[in-house]
């Protein structure tokens, strides 16, 4: 699969989570980050997806310590929660 056909799967993956709230942080961060990531960094992502919303939630927020297998660039990122829109 090229790299656009992965990146429209992860798009609508990332925004059709089940829950508003996993719609926002994990669709407005690959928004905000996926483009630029390396075929390594996609693929670290994709499995991430196949994470339950609640775990991804946590290590997002720090509630809770992501396995070692996620730890980098992706969950540093992911951490920094700047991405989320907040209306008023």
């Amino acid at each position: 699969m090229d790299r656009e056909t992965r990146l429209k799967r992860l798009r609508f993956r990332s925004w059709h989570r089940g829950t508003k709230e996993a719609d926002l942080l994990i669709g407005g961060f690959f928004d905000q980050h996926g483009e630029g990531w390396t075929e390594a960094e996609i693929a670290l992502f994709e499995a991430l997806l196949e994470e339950q919303d609640v775990d991804i939630m946590a290590w997002a927020m720090g509630t809770a310590e992501a396995p070692e297998r996620f730890r980098g660039t992706i969950l540093d990122a992911l951490k920094t929660l700047n991405y989320v829109p907040i209306s008023e």
